[in-house]
């Protein structure tokens, strides 16, 4: 079940594309594979449609991309966060992210949740977060980067279209509904979401496939960590 939210907004701060393909390590020691995580923002309204934005693709189509993962969002408080930190700026589409976002919860956003973005009809649902790979640590350039990433859990979150339309920076987001089950994209990522809150989440009708299996396989970890305890 989900209710509606009537008082939750926020603003697209900058819509990013892919600027150019980078050679950078892949999966495999040394590997180094075509990447298209250099993203940066592009002015006007921009296309959304079922698997992402117009100018925007992905290189690897095994672990990105797809109806799940169309587009990717990143708060501007985490990443400024991860700006102090590192001591250098993170500008939009630092992080590979298609929208970067204000005055609303990514990482802390509910998994089904929908956003009403703009006044062209785009709608988005949260699904799935984002998790660190060899490619974003070479990106990155940081030690430990993928540990560091892991630990903090600032993952940003993966939308897919449910109503297509276009966007652009200065857009307002409203959170128009939201799951009941509460399980939040976070929760998905570091296993804090409770048992009887994942179940409810895989009551859920209809759910997307990537939510569904990351959500049963969080749920497999919870149920073999009690008969462990």
């Amino acid at each position: 079940m989900t209710e509606p939210v009537l008082s939750v907004q926020g603003c697209v701060d900058a819509v990013c594309v892919v600027h150019e393909e980078r050679k950078l390590a892949g999966p495999a020691r040394f590997a180094l594979k075509d990447s298209a995580i250099d993203k940066r923002p592009v002015e006007g309204r921009v296309l959304v449609r079922e698997l992402g934005l117009d100018g925007d693709h992905v290189c690897d189509t095994k672990h990105h991309g797809g109806v799940d993962q169309a587009v990717y969002a990143y708060a501007e408080h985490e990443a400024l966060r991860w700006a102090q930190e590192l001591g250098r700026p993170l500008p939009a589409g630092w992080f590979g992210e298609n929208l970067r976002v204000s005055g609303i919860e990514v990482t802390d956003a509910v998994v089904g949740e929908r956003w009403a973005v703009g006044e062209d009809g785009l709608v988005l649902e949260v699904t799935i977060p984002r998790i660190p790979c060899m490619t974003f640590a070479r990106w990155s350039e940081e030690d430990r980067w993928i540990r560091r990433f892991t630990q903090r859990g600032d993952t940003g979150a993966y939308l897919r279209v449910v109503e297509p339309g276009s966007v652009a920076a200065g857009d307002r987001i409203d959170v128009v509904s939201r799951p009941q089950h509460g399980v939040t994209v976070r929760g998905l990522f570091d296993g804090s979401a409770a048992k009887d809150r994942l179940k409810q989440l895989l009551a859920t009708p209809d759910l997307p496939v990537k939510v569904a299996r990351d959500a049963k396989a969080r749920f497999a970890r919870q149920v073999a960590n009690k008969l462990l305890s």
